[in-house]
């Protein structure tokens, strides 16, 4: 708590679904001084953007800002993807080295692995091959930020680290059928299938692919560890440690939901990266972080969520 009282801190999307998190944890952990910033607060493309919230004189950065979505949206827009990620990433690291701010934590996604990554996927293993087609201009942009990084510790000695995330869920996601990542995508189409009454639901791909995710309330705790007791440039996988296909998740979900039908799977669709789940040994070792909160309890919670907040 006391670590937190005197700092002042600016959360890059701020606004978001893990940035409303980040920032409840902040006030309960005692931070009074905290500058949440979203698309509505200036486009972070614009480096005038990035300078005049630089005036706040935030202590830390927690950089979570992203343009993200699922494997089709990755396909649809892969160059808004690159350019977007890579220009606000690199530019706001750079402004807040120059305007002299102590700390930067930079999110990193598990996209930038390695399409064929050894399970599970350790830190060493990043560079060792290309990211998987779908996600990989988005990948490649997010990584960078830890070339950025490291580069910047090399020669001036500054205090950044990287942090790289599996797949959130929780109350709160982004239930945008343009945009969602695959569990709240699941369970809008699995409820709305339910409710009127349809024999079958079509999923993309064949079902195989595994995948690791980790609740929003435990993602946040992490971050706010790692900001608080880590000061290294290798970069730190934050995860649960649990994998599951799509299929079983798909199957579950329908099954918590009440749907009956059938799920009929599309093969004409992308699968995306074969497997997917970290080794999280580092991030426990280096600041104590282990996830709390278990897949069902956590998945239980996002439904219940959609179910009471969805709009009319």
């Amino acid at each position: 708590m006391k670590h937190w009282e005197t700092k002042r801190v600016w959360v890059t999307g701020g606004t978001g679904f893990l940035g409303k998190v980040v920032m409840r944890k902040l006030k309960e952990y005692g931070c009074r001084e905290i500058l949440a910033t979203g698309i509505e607060q200036g486009d972070l493309l614009n480096p005038a953007v990035i300078q005049k919230h630089l005036e706040f004189q935030p202590d830390l950065i927690i950089h979570l800002a992203a343009i993200v979505g699922g494997i089709g949206a990755n396909r649809l827009r892969p160059a808004e993807f690159f350019y977007q990620n890579l220009m606000i990433g690199v530019q706001l690291m750079h402004e807040s080295w120059k305007a002299g701010v102590k700390k930067f934590l930079a999110i990193g996604t598990i996209c930038s692995y390695p399409k064929f990554t050894p399970i599970p996927f350790k830190e060493e293993e990043l560079w060792n091959g290309y990211p998987e087609e779908t996600n990989a201009p988005y990948g490649l942009a997010k990584k960078m930020l830890l070339v950025q990084s490291q580069a910047y510790r090399q020669q001036y000695g500054w205090n950044s680290i990287y942090l790289l995330l599996v797949n959130l869920y929780g109350p709160g996601d982004n239930f945008n059928p343009a945009s969602s990542h695959v569990i709240p995508s699941l369970i809008k189409k699995l409820v709305e299938a339910k409710e009127s009454g349809a024999e079958h639901v079509t999923a993309w791909g064949d079902g195989s692919p595994t995948r690791e995710f980790l609740y929003v309330d435990d993602a946040a705790e992490g971050i706010l560890l790692a900001a608080e007791r880590y000061d290294k440039s290798e970069p730190v996988n934050l995860g649960s440690g649990m994998e599951i296909s799509i299929k079983d998740l798909t199957e579950t979900i329908a099954h918590m939901v009440g749907f009956t039908g059938e799920i009929h799977w599309d093969t004409t669709q992308p699968n995306g990266q074969p497997r997917r789940k970290l080794d999280i040994c580092r991030a426990e070792r280096e600041f104590g972080f282990r996830a709390k909160v278990g897949f069902k309890e956590g998945l239980q919670r996002a439904v219940a969520w959609y179910l009471d907040k969805r709009p009319e």
